[in-house]
């Protein structure tokens, strides 16, 4: 292995001791990330939680991908420019034989391959000048199977995701195929409510309202809470900004 392609297993000297309660309980979390001394900051940042504990750390896409393999962590921290394999093509490997959750780390809001990524299956994303604390609270929300995009960037994502279709997307017919209250939890997914806001604004448990996502995915062919989203405005369930201010735009006079 090239000095290019460094792996680093989790050490056996984490930041801060844990009891055998916190161990059980912490998350565990990769980090890929080209940068060494990047890595190291992330690493003391999560091992100062009692909840987290990183259990390896990569430098390039293929090393990713190997110790994910073979160290099984629930959230795959990932810098959106990790070098080698994309972090397109990581994120799509990585979702094959597991469930672990991508939560991609951008330094640029315009970076292309986010999109790419998000179609790919990733569920979270932020800007790398994020607040630590957003950090941690959003790699806890991906871990439950949440997703959770940076405020900066959402309401530019969906934009996005919807100019911009994807073959194969759920087809329109399917709309009947869902409930009222199916219906009602596909917008609540699009204005980009998590499980446990969505069961509070439905006054219903967790389990239920993983449950109507769950079955509205199942319904629509959908492959993530993504295309729930881009569904959702294609099908006019939801409608932008854009579109509002373009309807209430009066109309052009006759020449």
């Amino acid at each position: 292995m090239t000095t290019g392609e460094l792996i680093a297993l989790h050490r056996a000297t984490p930041a801060r001791q844990r009891g055998p309660a916190e161990a059980l309980a912490a998350t565990r979390v990769l980090i890929a990330d080209g940068q060494a001394l990047v890595r190291a900051g992330f690493r003391v940042l999560l091992e100062a939680e009692p909840c987290m504990s990183v259990v390896a750390e990569a430098a390039t896409g293929e090393a990713a991908l190997e110790l994910a393999r073979r160290t099984r962590p629930e959230v795959v921290l990932m810098d959106a420019s990790l070098p080698g394999l994309d972090c397109v093509e990581v994120t799509r490997q990585l979702l094959v034989d597991s469930d672990v959750a991508v939560m991609l780390l951008t330094a640029a809001e315009s970076d292309e391959r986010v999109f790419a990524a998000l179609r790919a299956g990733a569920t979270g994303l932020l800007v790398k000048d994020a607040e630590p604390a957003e950090l941690l609270r959003a790699i806890q929300v991906v871990a439950r199977g949440d997703a959770s995009l940076s405020p900066a960037l959402a309401r530019r994502l969906i934009a996005e995701l919807v100019s911009r279709p994807q073959p194969g997307m759920p087809s329109e017919g399917l709309l009947d195929d869902l409930t009222a209250r199916e219906r009602e939890v596909v917008v609540l997914v699009a204005l980009g409510l998590s499980n446990d806001e969505i069961a509070e604004r439905l006054v219903v448990t967790r389990a239920t309202a993983k449950t109507h996502v769950s079955r509205a995915m199942i319904k629509l062919h959908a492959r993530d809470r993504a295309q729930l989203v881009v569904f959702a405005y294609e099908t006019g369930l939801v409608r932008s900004r854009t579109d509002d201010a373009r309807d209430r735009r009066p109309p052009l006079a006759a020449a």
